[in-house]
């Protein structure tokens, strides 16, 4: 039992930053943490945490450690799961991690009937939109778009997602409809900063039995570091936006956006839900999976 509490105060002082805040998520005092931390250090004779007033960092021995006292606890979480889960209703905290938007236009409405359905699960969401290690940072489950990268996690699809090129009446009124994607050079196109593929805009189109691939980098007098800035400056009327359909398709049924080019395809964007490899999958993520399987994957609702 004290390896294991050593362990666990150890890994959520890496998580949280400080002991203080490692305290807080454990119900222990800043001292008490602080004790925990140096007998574990004095009884493996090595030193883990680098430790300033601000911040604390692991050493070289220390992140070797971490990285084995992660999987050690998510071994015995994901068995205790699989014991309770035979006898009773899936609990706990589900810590999902997932980008802004889709969390916004899509997870979020269907949160309120998932925890009716499962009301002893708590969740916690990250919406930070960034690709965080799922096992150092403690999360369950994660909502990844387009090609995954990270072939050690385990996904499962929920869909796809269209790409729209898409402006409003307002600003096509003023400023008239490109025929071509070339056309897009002369209008004020919407720009994301925090990533600059984004704002390369693929097209392709059929001639005389061929495939064409264009892409543009787009220009314009409006950029952002937030997808839904984006999305709003659209509806209006700053410009065209190119945007994931899960994010607009409301907005297209009501007339508030028109897409654009339509007769040229644009790469759609895949959407899996992506969790760690184990052995054991918790009752929490398992039900939470086949939820947004019922969801999304037989019709999404975007399509």
């Amino acid at each position: 039992m004290a390896k294991w509490t050593e362990m666990q105060v150890f890994v959520e002082s890496v998580r949280q930053g400080s002991f203080s805040a490692a305290g807080r998520q454990l119900d222990l005092s800043p001292s008490a943490v602080s004790k925990l931390l140096t007998r574990l250090e004095t009884r493996l004779g090595v030193r883990l945490l680098n430790r300033t007033t601000r911040m604390l960092s692991l050493t070289e021995g220390g992140q070797i450690y971490f990285n084995h006292c992660v999987d050690i606890l998510a071994e015995i979480d994901d068995v205790e799961d699989a014991l309770t889960g035979l006898v009773q209703e899936p609990a706990g905290t589900l810590r999902i991690n997932s980008t802004h938007g889709f969390a916004k236009h899509q997870l979020l409405p269907i949160m309120p009937m998932f925890q009716a359905r499962y009301p002893k699960i708590k969740l916690e969401f990250q919406l930070s939109g960034q690709a965080v290690d799922l096992i150092a940072e403690g999360v369950d489950l994660a909502i990844r778009l387009g090609e995954l990268k990270d072939t050690s996690l385990v996904a499962r699809k929920l869909g796809e997602s269209e790409r729209l090129v898409c402006a409003s009446p307002h600003y096509i009124d003023s400023k008239g409809i490109p025929q071509k994607p070339s056309d897009l050079l002369e209008h004020n196109c919407l720009r994301l900063s925090t990533n600059e593929i984004f704002n390369h805009w693929q097209f392709t189109s059929h001639q005389s039995g061929e495939t064409k691939v264009e892409t543009f980098n787009v220009t314009g007098s409006f950029v952002t570091d937030n997808v839904d800035g984006l999305h709003e400056y659209a509806l209006l009327g700053g410009g065209i936006a190119r945007l994931s359909s899960f994010m607009i398709n409301k907005d297209i049924e009501a007339g508030r956006l028109i897409p654009l080019l339509t007769n040229y395809g644009i790469p759609q964007q895949k959407i899996n839900a992506v969790y760690p490899h184990r052995k054991h999958l918790s009752a929490k993520v398992r039900v939470f999976l086949d939820y947004l399987t019922e969801q999304f994957a037989a019709k999404p609702p975007w399509s």
